[in-house]
């Protein structure tokens, strides 16, 4: 309940008008809790989804809002934390043969980035299409990545602040969503067999992460 409710009112500030970003400078940005992810793949019968539970998303990403070209981070996703509604289909693909969870090194997937290309200035309150360039890893596997993103800069006033910043935000706050598009071989793993139906080997992925200023 207060998860949504502090998104709801972080969605309140940044359609709010506010002025637009006078100058920039080097921020270091954290991942916060409300961050998730979601795996979707396509059976003969359904459309299998996969969600992070639990704070599932951690990692940092620094850049200057003027220069986002030149922005670097780290996010990960722990693996162990996704679940699709079954538990013995989520046992199997976390298993050996598939993510490898119990194994520390397979257990993380991680997105590198190597630089955003935004489609507009971030200005407080309006979202800006952008394009996310980066490494994603999977069972130790490495592929260049280029994903789709909406980017959504909030400015928070002192007063705002002091309701907000119980729940992780500071001053200066973005909203990332992405989607992108790998394959279970493109990271070493063969097209999974679960709960008796073939899976394609496509794997849409989606992130929805909130992130604070350090």
């Amino acid at each position: 309940m207060k998860t949504s409710m502090a998104l709801c009112v972080l969605v309140v500030f940044a359609l709010a008008r506010m002025p637009t970003l006078a100058s920039a400078e080097q921020m270091t940005l954290r991942v916060l809790p409300y961050s998730r992810a979601t795996f979707k793949t396509e059976a003969p019968l359904e459309t299998v989804i996969g969600n992070t539970s639990g704070p599932g998303v951690t990692g940092t990403v620094t850049g200057d809002p003027a220069r986002l070209q030149d922005a670097s981070g780290t996010i990960r996703v722990d693996l162990a934390t996704l679940h699709t509604g079954i538990d013995r289909r989520d046992a199997q693909m976390q298993s050996k043969d598939f993510l490898h969870t119990e194994d520390e090194a397979d257990r993380y997937a991680t997105f590198e980035i190597k630089g955003i290309e935004p489609g507009a200035e971030l200005e407080p309150g309006t979202e800006v299409p952008a394009k996310i360039r980066g490494t994603l890893t999977i069972r130790r596997q490495p592929v260049d990545i280029t994903a789709d993103a909406r980017i959504t800069y909030v400015k928070l006033t002192p007063e705002q602040l002091e309701t907000q910043k119980r729940f992780g935000f500071t001053a200066d706050n973005f909203r990332v969503r992405a989607n992108f598009t790998t394959s279970f071989t493109n990271h070493g793993m063969q097209v999974p067999q679960l709960l008796i139906l073939k899976l394609a080997n496509a794997i849409q992925i989606e992130t929805d992460l909130t992130l604070a200023r350090e």
